[in-house]
């Protein structure tokens, strides 16, 4: 009975130097299971395992951080960034964890704050070649490209064989600034003769913010020519936002307008890195134009909805209000719906389908008629600095009537 007390110390002890033990194998355990099922594509599970995890040990940080990036990838990004901020108040020298709210920031195009987090990261731990490669890319996202540059080039200072620091160097490469862009159209119709057209355009994009864009277009059109020019202006009111505004005149003969003039708004929204809808883009587009004998106010909402794999579905409807010199105002909705989708690395497709008028600047297509329109095209990349596109259409109008068209153009960059 005397050895007791030993026998106890020693069991003490025994313990005291095993619990910790199985502590953290049990916490690798939780963890290797969330590694794997990740590995596995099942974030669902992984993020059970993380929530039972602080159900148990509720200042867990590991397991908040891993709830963090689930919640993150799984597009509930609310939550993700209130779980991140709260690991970061207790550890604020995590840099795991700085990036993560700094990627989250970036797919919500909050590239400043994005920013000022990967300094602080910066300044924890200069030498990962991630944090600058992350830096470059909310600065080029800004604009800020000289600054971006410096931090590809540190990434490759830190890993010269770094491939995304040098992709990163080559987008900042000088990209041409200008697109110069002819094409050709042909319009037959079962009620008149053929209609053809030119177009000769350029576009110009002098810094990330203004852009400019000046097109002459030649109508020969039920028996009459025509000529309109029309020039444009956007500026970038911020990564998501962008104002243009333009008009133009030319020699009409009854066919074009005399004038007209426009102001377009768009806004772009990124909903997610992953899953079905990765981004949403809206536009406003409000346009005046003066006939010889009509006015016509054209009101264009769009979306347009960015899915994975470069799938691009976009929806708009216009309200015109047509009002002619002999008729009292009126007003037509139309609407249509295109398809955008990749066929091979340098080709890519559209389908579209129109109902009511669907051009407004050609005077046979205002107020007068309804019509079906069905279509597509393609676009092929022959070089980075060529390209060539193709559309046909067929226009199934009201009173027995059609048209089919076709097109072509070809454009370059310098």
């Amino acid at each position: 009975m005397k050895n007791l007390p030993s026998l106890t110390m020693l069991a003490t002890l025994g313990l005291l130097c095993v619990l910790p033990v199985a502590a953290q194998q049990l916490q690798r355990d939780w963890q290797a299971q969330i590694r794997e099922l990740i590995d596995n594509k099942d974030n669902n599970a992984a993020l059970a395992i993380a929530e039972s995890r602080l159900a148990e040990v509720h200042q867990d940080l590991e397991a908040r951080g891993w709830r963090a990036r689930l919640l993150a990838w799984s597009n509930r990004w609310s939550e993700a960034e209130d779980e991140y901020r709260l690991v970061l108040a207790a550890v604020p020298n995590d840099v795991d964890m700085l990036l993560g709210l700094a990627d989250l920031l970036s797919w919500q195009q909050r590239f400043d704050e994005a920013l000022i987090l990967l300094d602080r990261a910066r300044q924890y731990e200069p030498q990962r070649p991630d944090v600058h490669i992350r830096r470059g890319r909310n600065l080029r996202s800004l604009g800020r490209r000289k600054e971006a540059s410096a931090s590809f080039r540190e990434a490759l200072r830190h890993d010269p064989g770094n491939a995304q620091a040098r992709a990163g160097l080559v987008s900042l490469e000088e990209e041409p600034r200008h697109e110069f862009r002819f094409g050709t159209d042909f319009d037959r119709f079962n009620f008149a003769e053929d209609a053809q057209a030119a177009t000769l355009s350029l576009r110009s994009q002098f810094s990330s913010r203004w852009t400019t864009s000046f097109t002459g277009n030649f109508q020969h059109r039920f028996g009459q020519d025509a000529l309109r020019f029309l020039a444009s202006g956007s500026y970038r009111l911020s990564p998501n936002d962008t104002l243009t505004v333009g008009g133009g005149a030319g020699r009409h003969n009854g066919i074009t307008p005399k004038g007209e003039s426009f102001f377009e708004y768009g806004h772009g929204f990124q909903v997610a890195s992953r899953g079905l809808l990765r981004g949403v883009e809206t536009s406003y587009r409000q346009q005046w134009l003066w006939f010889s004998d009509a006015r016509v106010l054209a009101l264009t909402p769009r979306v347009s909805f960015y899915l994975p794999s470069d799938w691009i579905v976009s929806l708009q409807v216009t309200a015109a209000r047509s009002r002619f010199s002999a008729t009292a105002a009126e007003w037509r909705p139309s609407g249509s719906m295109r398809l955008s989708f990749p066929v091979h690395q340098r080709l890519t497709a559209h389908a579209f389908y129109g109902a009511g008028t669907e051009n407004f600047a050609l005077a046979d297509q205002i107020g007068r008629f309804s019509a079906r329109t069905f279509g597509g095209g393609a676009r092929y990349q022959i070089t980075p600095l060529q390209d060539v596109t193709f559309y046909t259409l067929y226009q199934d109008r009201s009173q027995d009537r059609s048209q089919t068209s076709i097109g072509f153009s070809y454009g370059f960059r310098f």
